[in-house]
């Protein structure tokens, strides 16, 4: 397993140490998850935090066969951060697992996270486009994509292939808290 594991560091020297306190961290997933393709683990040390309890940050992305899995989690150490964002996505591997048992569909759950980053304002008149970002999409029904954008964290929105219609659709939170749908018609 520890030739799946990618780790990262921003601003941050990812030693030995923390290479094996990573490795030995995220073995128990494999046991959980039989399916696990990769793992990427990014470390950053962020000077100009708020608060010096946020300085480090670390987050783990799972991928396997039907599923991404991401947590994140900030801390005043490094192995704190890992320690919590290990947790994190244990957690969202039962609950992962619960939903998903003995299914057999081929349809299991696929995260696609989406995210967009907010480019600086600018005073060009021309719009810029700061990221382009794909990413392969499996058919699921509305009830999954909202289990999906939970699991994630995406609190905003969340695009997926809706089962039924074979077309793209977004899943969108409102303010009062209940959810959108936008499905788009070709015209």
């Amino acid at each position: 397993m520890a030739q799946n594991i990618e780790i990262f560091g921003n601003e941050f020297e990812v030693t030995d140490n923390i290479r094996d306190y990573v490795a030995k961290k995220v073995e128990k997933f494999d046991r959980h998850l039989g399916t696990i393709d990769d793992i990427r683990v990014d470390l950053a040390y962020i000077k100009a935090a708020r608060s010096a309890a946020d300085r480090y940050v670390a987050q783990m992305t799972v991928r396997g066969k039907g599923f991404i899995l991401r947590a994140e989690e900030r801390a005043d150490d490094v192995r704190t951060a890992m320690d919590t964002t290990v947790d994190k996505l244990s957690r969202q591997i039962d609950r992962f697992k619960g939903k998903h048992r003995g299914r057999g569909d081929g349809k299991s759950a696929v995260d696609v996270a989406v995210e967009i980053e907010a480019a600086p304002e600018e005073t060009e008149t021309t719009p810029v486009i700061a990221r382009h970002k794909s990413f392969v999409v499996i058919p699921m029904d509305e009830v999954e994509a909202i289990e999906h954008m939970k699991l994630l964290g995406h609190d905003n929105f969340f695009i997926f292939c809706n089962a039924e219609s074979g077309l793209i659709n977004v899943l969108y939170r409102r303010r009062d808290g209940t959810y959108g749908l936008i499905e788009p018609q070709i015209g």
